[in-house]
């Protein structure tokens, strides 16, 4: 049987940029296929932007956040953030790209490390033209076909799909109906793949 694993992230999430390496390797593994899902953090069920945090528990968030980057090997970029705009056309890029048969893993990694180790201003759509053409993609015509009103629906079906499965935060795996929250929930995926699943 074809293990699935929906993948459900965000370009502009560092969690979904610190654990996607170890989250692909663990997915090639197990022979399992990703279905990505592009979205937003689901306010309705429950998300809360770091930005609306309050400032102790937006300190700690920081904080964890280069624990664990630390562990997966991984430098995050925390200078000049403010100035950079929405990484969100970033995102609509990955969809074209999924929507087009392209190696959509690959684009996301090549922006997320734009975005998160280098500082760069994805939501530019230069920008992330001159990423993705080095990645070896044609950016400008995966930027033109983010605009369209394919990806937007795309766009909008991956939120109804996120929002009903009860998804909040980035990055969340689905499998076999099973949500695990973060990328330090790889380990409990990892269990249910090898057939070991944990019930609370």
């Amino acid at each position: 049987m074809t293990k699935i694993i929906d993948y459900f992230f965000g370009i502009g999430s560092p969690w979904a940029f610190i654990g996607l390496d170890a989250f692909a390797a663990l997915a090639s593994e197990q022979n399992a296929t990703i279905r990505p899902y592009v979205i937003p953090l689901i306010e309705d069920n429950g998300a809360i932007y770091s930005r609306n945090r309050p400032e102790a528990r937006r300190a700690y968030w920081t904080k964890d956040l280069k624990r664990w980057a630390a562990v997966r090997g991984k430098t995050l970029n925390f200078e000049n953030r403010a100035a950079l705009s929405d990484p969100t056309p970033a995102g609509f890029m990955i969809l074209a790209a999924i929507d087009a048969g392209k190696d959509w893993l690959k684009l996301t990694k090549a922006l997320q490390e734009a975005f998160w180790l280098r500082g760069e201003n994805i939501g530019d759509a230069q920008v992330r033209r001159a990423i993705a053409d080095a990645a070896g993609f044609d950016g400008a015509a995966l930027d033109e076909r983010a605009q369209s009103d394919a990806v937007l629906s795309i766009w909008k079906a991956n939120y109804k799909t996120a929002k009903d499965a009860g998804v909040f935060g980035l990055p969340t795996f689905r499998y076999e109906d099973e949500l695990y929250w973060g990328q330090d929930s790889l380990p409990f995926l990892e269990r249910h793949l090898k057939g070991a699943k944990l019930v609370a």
